[in-house]
Order: C-alpha cells, then structure tokens, then sequence
C-alpha cells in the first residue's frame, strides 16, 4: 500500500490538504497555538484549529466534565504549519467537554459545548 510507504510530510500535504511552504520560512507559525473551536456550540461536529512552530508529536483529546477521555482526535508527529481538525461529537451526549492539545513542551485546554 502506498500509503505506508507515503510517511511525514507528504502524508500530511496529500491526505490533510495541509500545505506547508519550507521555502518561505516567515509564513509558518511562530509560535504554538490553539484556537477556540467553531461553531460552538456544536451538532454534530465542530472544527479546532491549532498552529505548530516545528515538527512536534502532537497530541489532542476530549474530555467530559470528570476528566475522562472519551475522544483521541489526533496522536501523531506533525510537521510545523496550521491545521483544522474536524471533530464529529455524533458519538457524545449534549453536555460541555474540554479539548487539550500537547505539543512538545506546550499544553492548551478550552471548552466546548455539544448541544442536541
């Protein structure tokens, strides 16, 4: 399959659309970011948007209100570049979780809000 052999960046450019000029240095983040996902509230999915300044092992969970994981959206190396991920609550009941990205040294957590 070609796409075990197809690894890193070019996995990411052909598979996530994600384009990532390594030419053109100023146009890449500057520092780690996450955003507030949009729309919020949500049904069914919602997107959350998250910027990294250099390759990192990237990793972005759902948690409900006690603190429980109930959702891995992404645990993977990424390279540096801006990024939406769509998130698809269908599985969840209405209620308010927390979304947490760790990259490297950077850790962010915001709050969402799935309503039926």
């Amino acid at each position: 399959s070609n796409t075990q052999v197809i690894g890193g960046f070019l996995a990411d450019t052909l598979l996530r659309s994600t384009i990532v000029d390594v030419k053109n240095q100023e146009q890449l983040p500057t520092s780690y970011s996450l955003w507030q996902n949009y729309p919020n509230p949500f049904n069914p999915s919602t997107t959350i948007h998250f910027e990294l300044p250099k390759e990192s092992h990237v990793s972005l969970k759902v948690y409900n209100m006690l603190g429980q994981e109930v959702l891995t959206v992404l645990d993977e190396e990424k390279v540096a570049g801006r990024y939406d991920l769509r998130i698809d609550g269908a599985s969840l009941a209405s209620s308010v979780y927390f979304y947490r990205l760790v990259a490297d040294d950077y850790m962010a957590t915001k709050k969402l809000l799935l309503v039926r």
